[in-house]
């Protein structure tokens, strides 16, 4: 496969004064609005291409690729003069990120790459063993697809590559979306484990690449909680939480999920680790399934809300805390006395405090004392950047219920 490493920066992309502080200090994006279009017009750079970002007074700050339909319209990929955004960079980059997940985990399952926090904005792969599972996500990385499939293909030799070109990153960046094998042959399961746990994972047809990485450290969290327990588990998709509850000793789990493929999975991945505990499945909208739980008088030792991200954009923001609030009232209601609530958000709109916020008022809502004794985040395969604030963006609050 070709290296782009020849092509030479299109053009230059001047900043206004005071722009180039905040990516000095490390950040990689560049807003529409920071740029001095009268001396650089955006409208004459391609989506896709390389630049030469400068300060006002034309000094040199770093290299990016432009998207000018974008309110992103440029993203850092370097800081050094005449580097091209190519097979060579993207190999650097995966091997440096390779490095240091070898390190931390025994077993090829994990986030591989996760786009800027490993310093290549548009790109996340998950891998799944022999398989990866990847999205391209920015006008650059998909224009360079042949790059970045020779690139992976150097540095982890898999059997198979899945592009999951879907979301809303896609869309704001003006790109199609599809789902496509881009090398060998993908399984519709492939197989992971994760805390002694295993799984099939759905990487051809289930949500964002087939699995969640993120919460893995949350959930042997988790599984310390579970013995002899029964468990709820509210959004449950293929049964992460649940299972990994179910592995660790619960007496019985009920998985709940608006897709009936999804929970069949679960059943599939429950039986997959042996476990003979009661296991059961609901399928419909959370909110309704709770809601009838709750008429049914029943209750659970653990309840896990972990619901998909309610809060997608800034405008969503009062409407998407008004849906945890009624989700986090009726896990309350579900939750024996004495049990233990976790609530989770993979909303990055929504802090932490906003959270703990939520818990608090729903437990004063039901008259129930809170005891919150661990704040989780994402696993060390989700690095956060320091610089971008929306790379921390998953959270998971421990709560037991005590007598006052």
């Amino acid at each position: 496969m070709s290296d782009n490493s020849t092509i030479k920066a299109v053009g230059s992309l001047r900043l206004k004064k005071g722009a180039d502080r905040r990516l000095r200090s490390g950040h990689l994006w560049i807003y529409s609005n920071e740029v001095d279009v009268a001396t650089t017009p955006l409208k004459t750079l391609s989506a896709g291409s390389e630049v030469v970002v400068e300060d006002a007074t034309g000094k040199f700050v770093a290299m990016a690729v432009v998207n000018p339909a974008s309110l992103i319209c440029a993203r850092l990929y370097s800081r050094e003069k005449n580097s091209y955004l190519g097979q060579s960079l993207i190999v650097n980059r995966l091997k440096q990120a390779l490095q240091f997940r070898e390190s931390y985990f025994s077993k090829p399952f994990y986030r591989a790459f996760f786009g800027d926090s490993d310093l290549l904005p548009g790109l996340v792969v998950d891998r799944f063993g022999d398989y990866l599972s990847v999205q391209l996500t920015t006008a650059a990385i998909d224009q360079r697809r042949d790059d970045v499939i020779a690139a992976l293909d150097e540095v982890f030799s898999p059997k198979g590559i899945v592009f999951r070109n879907q979301g809303p990153f896609r869309q704001m960046e003006g790109l199609p979306e599809s789902v496509e094998v881009a090398a060998g042959d993908i399984p519709e399961l492939v197989e992971l484990e994760e805390n002694n746990t295993r799984f099939l994972a759905p990487v051809m047809t289930g949500q964002k690449t087939g699995w969640f990485y993120d919460h893995r450290i949350n959930r042997q969290q988790l599984q310390k909680l579970s013995k002899d327990k029964t468990v709820l588990d509210v959004y449950s998709y293929v049964g992460g939480w649940g299972v990994q509850a179910a592995a660790a000793g619960a007496n019985s789990v009920t998985c709940v999920d608006v897709s009936g493929d999804a929970l069949d999975l679960a059943q599939q991945n429950a039986e997959l680790n042996d476990y003979k505990g009661q296991f059961s499945c609901l399928q419909g909208k959370a909110i309704d399934i709770m809601k009838s739980l709750i008429d049914a008088g029943q209750t659970f030792d653990v309840v896990v809300l972990d619901p998909p991200a309610f809060i997608k954009r800034k405008k969503d923001q009062r409407q998407g805390e008004k849906a945890y609030h009624q989700a986090n009232q009726l896990a309350l209601r579900l939750l024996a006395l004495g049990g233990t609530l976790i609530s989770a958000s993979c909303s990055m709109h929504l802090p932490q405090q906003i959270l703990m916020d939520v818990v608090k008022t729903a437990a004063a809502h039901r008259h129930r004392q809170l005891q919150v004794f661990s704040m989780g985040g994402q696993g060390p395969d989700h690095p956060i950047h320091p610089a971008i604030p929306e790379t921390n963006y998953l959270k998971a609050i421990f709560a037991r219920d005590i007598q006052s």
